[in-house]
């Protein structure tokens, strides 16, 4: 009985320590207490205490110093930008770089080490539970699901992500959400049922590239507002920029922004709602996030504080279950509802019905908080692992911060590294990044990369970090030869 308890001794232990360590308690550089001490004060075997350091100091989280014990470790933060004139930030259009159809191309390709696109890795996925559930499927039922599905989609499924969706006013039932193909079909359906080509939007600056690509098709002027790599959205800035310009609409992700992972607090979110709220502006929020959260609870929506249904909250699966379903969905409320599902028929016609059923019958078995939670504490420690990996094989100078969630790292290099350079330079050792400078309409963080941490981090893994590491190590060797030989 022993044995079998020991593993959830350990690892209530690692996550009591990684909260700990988060929220301050244990500082970075203060030791901490000695196996011994954590023995007798807790009454934990020695056994457990020794798991439970050690695989903190594989997440990176502490060091182990010889006959000393062990100490929190810490990562540098990233480096804010300088806050951009707002004087001087007109609307632009988005006008991407021709490397954004080879970036889409490179985190695609299974043949490259996948540090590029963010998609968790198989193996992490129920694909068991799945491939269960389609051997249940007998001929009739198989009949029935060659046909259309409602345009608004499966009743069971929308029933399941209603009975997700807790702490909204007033309560989310089926028939408030309409499912979809992935997450950039609800965000493409509530763009387009908001605005028109020419029309301003603001969104977070970084943000996700693809969305900027939607925004460039469609012929929509954007103000791009500083985001903090912890909090988010700068709002000082953001109510500036509504006080000065004509403002159709606000895309954000509140919760793990892509490609920062700032998680914006609750004050805050209450604080952009309301403000919005009360100039008529509608926000369009990317919540797809929100599921791979490393604390205690799942964040808040920003429909939450929504008084004036103003805001359209947008999410999938392709994050947690199964990316290659393409099921997402749109909670559009009352306002926005009937536009959004008009368009959707439109559109696409409806979501596959097949694939529906399948995540419907899953959701519906228990299965998916187990998963979550599992889950969750992979990714954690992917991400601990990446990110101490980057720590130990590339530059000094090379800043990062862990993220509260997400599945990604924003990775600033030292000053006069072209992440897109880099980004060439990775290809030939079949390694896909994302170079910081698709994450904005205004071309800036060229020296910055998004590290995926969906997959384990095996050898593999650890071996293309180096590579990438040695190459920005080389770049930046090469800067610094050039500098002086100007300098003489």
């Amino acid at each position: 009985m022993k044995l079998s308890k020991e593993p959830f001794h350990y690892e209530r232990l690692v996550e009591e320590l990684e909260l700990k360590i988060a929220n301050g308690t244990y500082k970075i550089g203060e030791k901490l207490p000695s196996i011994r001490d954590f023995h007798e004060q807790q009454n934990l075997s020695i056994s457990t205490v020794y798991k439970a350091y050690v695989e903190l100091e594989m997440m990176g989280l502490v060091e182990a110093r010889p006959k000393s014990g062990y100490y929190v470790s810490g990562f540098t933060k990233t480096l804010k930008e300088p806050t951009f004139s707002l004087k001087k930030s007109p609307p632009r259009k988005v006008d991407l770089a021709a490397i954004i159809h080879t970036v889409h191309q490179a985190i695609s390709d299974p043949r490259m080490l996948p540090l590029g696109g963010l998609v968790i890795a198989p193996e992490r996925l129920p694909y068991k539970q799945f491939a269960r559930i389609l051997k249940g499927i007998s001929a009739d039922l198989m009949k029935s699901l060659l046909v259309y599905e409602l345009p608004e989609g499966n009743i069971e499924l929308r029933r399941q992500v209603a009975m997700r969706t807790p702490g909204i006013e007033g309560g989310v039932d089926p028939d408030d959400i309409i499912m979809t193909n992935g997450c950039m079909e609800a965000l493409a359906l509530s763009l387009q049922a908001v605005v028109r080509p020419g029309d301003t939007v603001i969104i977070e600056r970084p943000t996700f590239f693809v969305v900027l690509q939607l925004l460039e098709e469609m012929g929509i002027y954007v103000i791009e507002i500083p985001t903090d790599p912890t909090t988010g959205m700068d709002m000082a800035a953001l109510k500036k920029i509504i006080e000065t310009n004509t403002v159709k609409a606000c895309i954000t992700q509140p919760n793990f922004q892509n490609p920062l992972g700032a998680l914006m607090p609750d004050a805050t979110k209450r604080d952009m709602v309301e403000f919005l709220n009360s100039k008529d502006i509608v926000i369009i929020e990317d919540n797809i996030y929100s599921e791979l959260y490393f604390g205690e609870s799942k964040p808040v929506s920003l429909k939450r504080f929504d008084r004036k249904d103003l805001v359209i909250t947008c999410s999938s699966f392709s994050k947690t279950l199964a990316p290659g379903l393409r099921i997402g969905w749109v909670i559009p409320g009352q306002r926005f509802k009937d536009r959004i599902q008009r368009l959707k028929t439109g559109f696409s016609v409806s979501t596959s019905s097949l694939d529906q059923y399948v995540l419907a019958e899953f959701l519906s078995g228990g299965g998916y908080d187990r998963h979550l939670r599992v889950l969750r504490s992979q990714v954690r420690k992917q991400v601990r692992a990446t990110a101490q990996a980057v720590q130990n094989f590339f530059p000094e100078k090379t800043r990062l911060m862990i993220p509260q969630g997400g599945a990604f790292l924003w990775v600033q290099l030292p000053d006069g590294i072209d992440s897109v350079a880099l980004y060439w330079k990775a290809l030939e050792h079949k390694i896909a990044i994302l170079p910081g400078t698709v994450c904005s309409a205004s071309h800036m963080f060229g020296n910055h990369v998004r590290l995926s941490c969906g997959y384990p981090v095996t050898n593999t893994i650890l071996e293309g970090i180096r590579t990438l590491g040695n190459l920005v190590r080389g770049m930046d060797k090469e800067n610094t030869l050039s500098h002086r030989k100007k300098s003489l």
